[in-house]
């Protein structure tokens, strides 16, 4: 019985080391495809992370992009035009494979209300 108990304990505990967080990584590369690294994540971190960074405008415009395990989610989206971030996060393994690409969706937002304030603007010659 006690060996039973003993094998069916270690099993337990290999199986949880067997499905240990696997997260893509890479640190501030220029392209996804730089990003094909696979960790496995510390026991305390259950997050798979990618910070999506733009700096720069038009054909200046430089991308970087950070992927890692953490113990913590530090979602965040921030948009000044000239300067952009985007983080997400997700729970399972390899889930952080994409790029975030929510900032290339919201420098797009920033710019038609541009126009838009513009066309406004010449439109009733304030």
């Amino acid at each position: 019985m006690k060996a039973l108990l003993f094998t069916l304990l270690v099993a337990v505990l290999c199986m949880e080391r067997a499905y240990a967080l696997k997260c893509f990584t890479c640190n501030n590369e220029p392209s996804n495809w730089n990003c094909i690294k696979i960790t496995d994540c510390a026991e305390d971190e259950k997050y798979c992370v990618t910070s999506y960074t733009k700096t720069g405008m038009g054909e200046k415009a430089k991308h970087y992009i950070t992927k890692k395990c953490s113990t913590v989610c530090p979602q965040t989206n921030l948009n000044l035009g000239a300067a952009a971030t985007s983080v997400s996060c997700c729970q399972y393994s390899l889930c952080n494979i994409s790029g975030a690409g929510s900032v290339k969706a919201s420098n797009r937002a920033v710019a038609a209300g541009i126009l838009a304030s513009l066309f406004y603007v010449l439109r009733t010659g304030l």
